[in-house]
Order: structure tokens, then sequence, then C-alpha cells
């Protein structure tokens, strides 16, 4: 039999991505419509550990849906990471009369959130990261503000990059994963995109090619380097020493995270949050809330964190063709 849940517990965890605050506002919510007591947990699990632990009402997430950030905080916990941390984790949700945890972060919150359940806490993740890198899953909370807000950015440094004749390069963040890069490559026509899944790492075939752009009459060359590879600035004082063409390097850094989020994260985000609850309302734990395929699904998280992804092929090939 289910095990039933009357008080549930929501934390973000790891890096902060905009639309967190919609999917503590739906998880909230909907908890409460169905009859389910709410405590928020400040600072992941680093405040868990703290016993950082309030009511939540209805009301103290209003107005909260257009803000970036997350406003239960969040923080990294080493502790947490080891078997006495979890087994702590586990006994203070006990203690509050906490049945069931809603974890809103990226891969390694989710392996604290399968050690939560295997330690009796119902528990359920939700995937709150810019970087896209979760396998189970096409979308992740936050990444579509994060390629609008470096899209935006890359246009306005074209502007300047254009004006004097430049090559720039521009990094945007992602961690390992290069889907930022790609999407930005493609979406503000970037003559080259360095992605830690295809870079073979020849600095000299990338200077050729701004070489041949410029015979061919191009003025100016944007590169888009993924955080994976980084080292923005001593690239591009390599690529101006070779090429004779003035090269700057623009690292957009931790602005990408931040900001308004888009009508897309407010929305996928609000349902993630309120298909989370329902979960924990059905008795469900170690379940990861994922949209695959144009549905909202979920998966076992141990079987999620198992997956593999990659960046898509057929994408990498058209962003090549059309930088052409």
């Amino acid at each position: 039999m289910a095990k039933q849940v009357k008080t549930i517990g929501v934390l973000t965890s790891g890096g902060d991505a905009p639309g967190m605050n919609a999917a503590i506002r739906a998880v909230v919510r909907t908890a409460i419509s169905k009859g389910m007591k709410v405590k928020g947990i400040m600072r992941g699990y680093a405040g868990l550990l703290q016993e950082e632990i309030v009511d939540m009402s209805s009301t103290d997430v209003s107005n909260i849906i257009f803000r970036g950030g997350t406003i239960l905080y969040t923080a990294r916990c080493m502790e947490f990471v080891t078997p006495e941390g979890q087994q702590q984790g586990a006994e203070i949700c006990r203690k509050h009369g906490i049945d069931g945890i809603v974890v809103i972060g990226g891969d390694g919150s989710f392996r604290g959130a399968g050690k939560l359940a295997s330690l009796g806490v119902n528990t359920i993740g939700v995937p709150g990261t810019i970087d896209l890198d979760i396998a189970c899953t096409d979308y992740t909370i936050g990444f579509d503000t994060a390629v609008n807000t470096a899209m935006e950015a890359i246009d306005k440094v074209r502007d300047t990059s254009t004006s004097h004749e430049r090559c720039s390069i521009i990094e945007v963040m992602g961690r390992n994963a290069g889907y930022i890069a790609l999407w930005c490559g493609i979406a503000n026509g970037a003559e080259d995109i360095l992605l830690p899944e295809r870079y073979d790492g020849n600095e000299q075939a990338l200077i050729d090619r701004i070489i041949e752009n410029r015979k061919r009459g191009k003025k100016h060359n944007i590169i888009i380097n993924a955080e994976g590879i980084g080292h923005s600035t001593s690239m591009a004082r390599r690529i101006e020493a070779a090429t004779g063409i003035e090269t700057r390097a623009t690292i957009l850094g931790h602005m990408q995270r931040g900001g308004t989020p888009t009508c897309k994260d407010r929305v996928y985000a609000s349902i993630m949050g309120a298909r989370a609850a329902e979960l924990l309302c059905e008795g469900k734990s170690n379940r990861l809330v994922a949209y695959k395929h144009g549905e909202f699904v979920d998966f076992d998280i141990q079987e999620a964190l198992q997956m593999k992804k990659d960046i898509s092929e057929e994408q990498f090939e058209i962003a090549k063709m059309l930088a052409r």
C-alpha cells in the first residue's frame, strides 16, 4: 500500500535557474489543494541539515512566479554526499513530520534525493538547471531563459565586433554540456561553435577558418565557446597573434542564471512542480519528473541518472552548414 503523505517539504539545490520560483509556487499550491501541509527547506540540503525549515502557505508564494532565482535560496552541501549526512537528513525529516520532499535541482541533487528515498522519505525530483544536461528529459527549468539571455547579449557583442572588424570569442555557461553554446551558435549566426562534446582541440583549424573567412570578405568573426572548454581569454590572445586580427574574449558568466523567466520556463516549471506534488499525494517516491517527446512523464531516479545524453548531431551539422 502506498505511504500516505500528509506533510511535504520543498527545496532547491545546486545552481539556481530562472523558473525555480514558478515550480516552488506550483508545489505549494498543488499540495495544499490536495490537503497536504507544506514546509519550505531553506538553502537546499545544507539548510535541511541545519533544520532551516519553515511552514508555507499559498500566500507565501504570491508574486514570485516572475522572479528569477529561488526564494528558498540554494547551496551546495558536501556533507550530504556522505552516508552520515544522508541519514541525518532523513532523521530531521521525520523529526519535523515531513513524509515527502520535492527536490528541484540537477543531477547531483537527484543523487541526494535517491538516497533520501532509500531511507524512507518519499522523494520526487524536478529538473532545474540551465545546462539542459539531465538525460531523461528534453527540457530543464531555466534553460529557455538562460539561452535567450545569452542570445541577446551575443547580439550586442556582435554589433561592436562588426564595428571594429574584429574576432569575438564569447563564452557561455553550461558546465560540461554544450547545449547553450549550440543553440546560441545557431540563433546568433556564429562562424564557429566550440562544444565539449565535439571540439577536438585543433586550434589551428579554427585559426585557418578565421583567415579564410577574412579572405572571403567577412569583416568580423563570432566564436561561441562553451564553459566546458573555457580559456577564452588566452585563446583570444593566441588567435590574434596567429592571424593579426584584433580578437577579444567576452565571458557572459552568471548573468545567464538571472533575470525574469520566459513564458516557457514559467509554464513548464509550473506543470512540473504540480506533477511532483501530485506524485507525492499518490504515495510515489524515487521519481523524477521529466518532459519527453512532448509529454510530462516521470522516471525512476536511479534509472534516470544512468541515462546518457549527447547533443543532436543533426543540429550540430546544421550549425556548421549555416556558418559557411
